[in-house]
């Protein structure tokens, strides 16, 4: 307490206080006393106030000319979004037309609209329905075997990782048995889908997966099974269970979701001609 009491009596150090006391004795201290002291104090007084008003003055002077420049700069925001939007609803009026001319390209003989299927089959759109649900997996204890380069066609090399062999066979299985929409991890595949590898990774349209590789497919679900497992592609992964311990799972499913490509491009086409003519 004695502590906080002194502090409080004794704000301003002791030594702070004598020489301000001495400097006050001595004349230092407060305004200048001599004349020439008093002029030089007037004369930057003067100096400041007309550097202050000369800087009003030119601000002042300068306002009208920012105005008028930043009035330009946002008349011409207005016409570039003016502009802009002219350009969207251009847009949007050629996707309408494009579309319109799709739905009647795609118009079979009887008249009937066949976009919806071409969407579907062509992985532009998302699909939904009944279907199965294969999981592929490395086996447990996954070594990587001689080089580490994936299957040759004459046979196996020792290892137990899933290749990118493998996976085109699995989903080349399930078209063939009958799937109408495939997937791989969430990435829709399409006739210009590609699995490739790169190392150890596998990669579907450049874009790499991990284990386990759960592959989605669209269709009669217990016929599409039986048809795959049945079917030589489905052979060959019982063939990769049973001899390097793949795991792998097949399931019926009431219904599975599939999202559109991210990008369907055509790259060639060419118009259909009647027969016998040229």
């Amino acid at each position: 307490m004695s502590l906080i009491t002194n502090v409080m009596d004794h704000s301003l150090d002791d030594g702070y206080a004598e020489a301000a006391a001495r400097r006050k004795a001595d004349g230092d201290g407060g305004l200048p006393r001599t004349l020439r002291a008093k002029l030089g104090l007037a004369g930057g007084l003067v100096l400041a106030a007309l550097i202050v008003t000369v800087g009003a003055a030119q601000a002042r002077v300068e306002a009208p000319v920012v105005a008028k420049e930043r009035e330009e700069l946002i008349d011409r925001i207005d016409q570039e979004t003016e502009t802009a939007d002219r350009l969207e609803d251009s847009v949007d009026e050629l996707r309408a037309d494009v579309s319109a001319r799709q739905r009647e390209a795609l118009r079979d003989s009887g008249g009937n609209d066949r976009s919806a299927l071409m969407g579907i089959l062509s992985g532009a759109t998302a699909v939904h329905g009944p279907g199965v649900r294969l999981v592929v997996d490395d086996a447990k204890d996954t070594s990587a075997g001689g080089d580490g380069d994936a299957r040759s066609t004459s046979g196996f090399s020792d290892t137990g990782r899933v290749r990118d062999r493998d996976m085109q066979r699995v989903v080349n299985g399930l078209w063939e048995s009958g799937a109408e929409a495939v997937s791989i991890n969430g990435q829709r595949l399409t006739a210009l889908s590609a699995i490739r590898a790169a190392g150890d990774a596998i990669l579907v349209d450049n874009r790499p997966l991990v284990p386990p590789y759960t592959v989605l497919a669209v269709g009669d679900g217990g016929r599409l099974s039986d048809r795959f497992q049945n079917s030589p592609d489905g052979l060959y992964l019982h063939a990769l269970q049973e001899n390097y311990g793949i795991r792998t799972a097949i399931s019926v499913e009431d219904e599975v979701r599939l999202p559109a490509a991210p990008s369907v491009t055509v790259r060639t086409a060419q118009p259909i001609t009647e027969k016998g003519t040229s």
